[in-house]
């Protein structure tokens, strides 16, 4: 039985710019940090996988001194848990809110492989009541009771380890030949090509200029009546038209992984 797997961010909705780096600045002026990403500064540490992780990269000896926060692993911990969750309940809040549509494409493709009995799952490594939230708003909650979601820190390494999609493969009881993942970053595709798994890359506004020489097809998104697909990296020849549909991702899986040396022509990146 083939599955269709998607990371969120970026990919279910383009919710970095809408919703992560807002619900980061707004905690760290609740816990009175003097801190504030600018949309360049975000632009590098969503780079980092993990919100936790990219809240870490902070604490810099001076930082820490500055702002009188612990100096042990323990306390530091602890810290970044609390902050965490603070941005996570912030993030919820804007999902909930409307502002984070999703991308085009996602319900149409999702309701297409359900009906076609595929597997669909969710693979992030971002905090699963934010998956959850974005997931449910996306697709809706009836169709997203038929996901699986494997998010947060359920794995020892986030990506580009491929360690959640090795989890994803092996929950769901398939081969990494019968899976199709949908990523955004260079990090997602690193992290699925090591698990195994062809990929389709849907850029989001953080990702256009990366490296995503190992996908199997790079688009500007699935494509919808009102924002039309348009395909930046086509090594197979798949040549899919302005809505991404079922028969495009089978011919991805028709092919082998993609050499990352593979000469592909990238417009418009």
């Amino acid at each position: 039985m083939p599955a269709l797997i998607f990371d969120c961010d970026g990919v279910l909705a383009d919710t970095e710019r809408n919703g992560h780096l807002p619900a980061f600045n707004r905690t760290f002026a609740d816990v009175g940090l003097p801190v504030e990403w600018s949309d360049a500064d975000y632009a590098v540490k969503v780079r980092i996988g993990g919100g936790k992780e990219r809240m870490a990269s902070l604490l810099t000896p001076e930082f820490v001194a500055a702002n009188g926060l612990p100096t042990d692993e323990e306390g530091q911990r602890e810290l970044l848990a609390d902050w965490h969750r603070r941005k996570t309940a912030i993030y919820t809040e804007l999902v909930a809110s409307g502002a984070l549509p999703a991308r085009p494409g996602i319900a149409r493709i999702s309701r297409q492989a359900a009906e076609a009995g595929w597997l669909l799952a969710v693979a992030s490594t971002s905090a699963e009541p934010s998956v959850r939230a974005v997931l449910e708003h996306a697709v809706g909650a009836e169709a997203a009771a038929g996901f699986r979601v494997f998010a947060g820190d359920i794995v020892a390494h986030k990506k580009p380890a491929p360690d959640i999609y090795e989890l994803a493969l092996r929950e769901l009881g398939i081969a990494a030949a019968d899976a199709v993942v949908i990523e955004d970053s260079g990090n997602g595709v690193e992290a699925a090509v090591a698990a195994g798994l062809r990929t389709v890359v849907t850029v989001s506004a953080y990702t256009v200029d990366e490296d995503f020489s190992e996908a199997s097809l790079v688009l500007t998104s699935l494509g919808d009546d009102h924002e039309p697909a348009r395909v930046l990296a086509d090594p197979f020849g798949i040549a899919p038209g302005p809505e991404v549909g079922l028969a495009d991702l089978v011919a991805v899986l028709d092919h082998p992984l993609p050499h990352p040396t593979t000469d592909a022509t990238q417009e418009d990146r």
